[in-house]
């Protein structure tokens, strides 16, 4: 099974991305692990990436799709895979479409988590880690896992924020280029849906709304993805 999955930086996408992973047993691929294992072995790619990023600039998409397309043709990614992170814009989408395409790979399933922008940035700085264990679940702004004051809801250790959590300069960046749908992330969210509308729902198209908690968007997951 082959997944594309969407969604806004805030939006739970990483925890719901897991579940699909789980659930079909495939690898979770990213762009920035891809770069960094190109790199780390030399590669032609990876030693073109490597100048783009010490010069702080993108690495061109006549870079990363190869990259990309080298590791879905591992063996590792036989049975399928997971694309989270790409593409971000309608031109990447177009592209990667076309180089599937020319590789013979077929693209099964596309997941949209889909959340306001608001609710997306409050989850983003409301995050609140514990002392104690990272992995305590807390946040000001999502009231099922609410901590008491600045106590950890799970054993009571200290809270702090991560300092990029309360970067809204950096959040809204990120969130711009998101929610673009003329030339951004939503406009390649939506060139998939009409894609699959044209092909007669293929990729199957899952739309999750973010707004309840885990579990409840872990429920209506697996019961799309079960039809």
């Amino acid at each position: 099974m082959n997944v594309l999955f969407f969604g806004p930086n805030g939006s739970g996408k990483g925890t719901q991305g897991a579940i699909v992973k789980d659930k079909f047993d495939i690898p979770h691929i990213e762009t920035g692990v891809i770069f960094r294992d190109n790199i780390s072995r030399c590669t032609d790619l990876g030693n073109e990436a490597k100048g783009y990023i010490d010069r702080g600039e993108l690495v061109p998409d006549n870079i990363t799709i190869p990259m990309i397309l080298d590791r879905l043709n591992g063996d590792e990614c036989k049975d399928g895979w997971l694309l989270d992170g790409f593409p971000r814009n309608l031109t990447q989408a177009k592209e990667l479409d076309n180089a599937l395409k020319q590789e013979g790979i077929a693209l099964n399933i596309v997941i949209e988590m889909v959340l306001d922008r608001q609710i997306a940035k409050n989850r983003i700085m409301g995050r609140r880690l514990c002392v104690n264990d990272n992995n305590h679940p807390n946040n000001i702004f999502i009231d099922a896992i609410k901590p008491e004051g600045d106590k950890c809801r799970i054993c009571g250790g200290d809270l702090k924020a991560r300092s990029d959590d309360q970067d809204e300069d950096a959040i809204d960046k990120r969130h711009n280029i998101y929610y673009d749908i003329e030339t951004g992330t939503m406009a390649a969210v939506n060139f998939y849906r009409d894609l699959s509308v044209s092909n007669n729902g293929s990729p199957k198209l899952i739309e999750l709304d973010g707004r309840p908690g885990v579990k409840e968007v872990s429920d209506n997951l697996l019961s799309q993805l079960a039809r």
